[in-house]
């Protein structure tokens, strides 16, 4: 059996995050990370292999990125992740979910020898982009189920059954192999790398590939090609004195009351 787990670097979330003058992320300019998000993807992809003990099973972090990107997969592997694939061209850069979709998909291909892995497993977004779609696109463009936003995963067999959590609602849903599986932030704590498994990951395989290894055409990705683009950004305001309600003559409450009232609170 054969896992895929997708990840992302993104800028670290408590860092001063900005644009570029083109309105993409200046990555240079703050700290990345493995977003948290996939964090959860990589431990449901390992707690499969591990309850599947018996079974030959091999998980594969894969992402795209520039350069620092590897450090994403670094973190992957030292979780558990038995090997990586790092996507790097700078023709990606400025790509939409449309296109990364699609460098994603000749990816995930590659790495299992030109055919689909049984499992994709994904974050339910990226803490950078937020868009929550890319899962549903990369099923879509490898022509299997998908099963998303899952809390809570199982897998038998050939079979993948998920519990979603809605706001109103929890659903049961299940899809036979192979397929795209992502899981949310409530499918369980994401494990913390071991010093032996920081050891262990500098041995193990981390392949670099390009668009060319992927025979995908430049002129497909990459910000000029993306359908959707971000036309203007605005800073976020300075944060602002707090106001005040004292209660020194009893008239505290009823001070409270008016202005939760004037924002609209109650």
């Amino acid at each position: 059996m054969n896992i895929v787990v997708l990840v992302k670097y993104v800028p670290d979330a408590t860092g001063d995050r900005r644009f570029e003058p083109d309105s993409t992320v200046d990555r240079d300019g703050v700290d990345g990370l493995l977003c948290e998000l996939d964090e959860y993807a990589v431990e449901q992809a390992l707690q499969i292999k591990e309850k599947r003990a018996d079974e030959e099973i091999e998980v594969t972090a894969l992402t795209i990125g520039p350069d620092d990107a590897a450090d994403a997969l670094r973190k992957a592997l030292q979780m558990g992740a038995d090997n990586a694939v790092h996507v790097c061209d700078e023709a990606i850069a400025g790509s939409d979910a449309i296109a990364t979709s699609l460098v994603l998909a000749e990816a995930v291909k590659k790495a299992h020898g030109g055919a689909v892995p049984d499992l994709i497993v994904t974050g339910m977004a990226s803490t950078d982009g937020g868009m929550g779609v890319v899962p549903a696109m990369l099923a879509e463009r490898l022509g299997i189920p998908q099963v998303t936003l899952a809390s809570a995963a199982e897998t038998q067999g050939d079979r993948v059954h998920i519990r979603r959590d809605g706001d109103a609602a929890t659903e049961s849903v299940g899809a036979t192999m192979p397929l795209v599986l992502s899981v949310t932030d409530q499918s369980g704590e994401a494990r913390y790398p071991s010093f032996k498994g920081i050891m262990a990951a500098k041995k193990k395989p981390l392949e670099t590939w390009d668009l060319s290894d992927l025979d995908v055409d430049a002129s497909l990705v990459g910000l000029g090609a993306s359908r959707s683009t971000v036309e203007t950004t605005t800073a976020r305001p300075p944060r602002t004195t707090g106001e005040i309600v004292k209660d020194e003559d009893g008239t505290g409450a009823s001070a409270l009351a008016d202005f939760l009232v004037n924002k609209k609170f109650v």
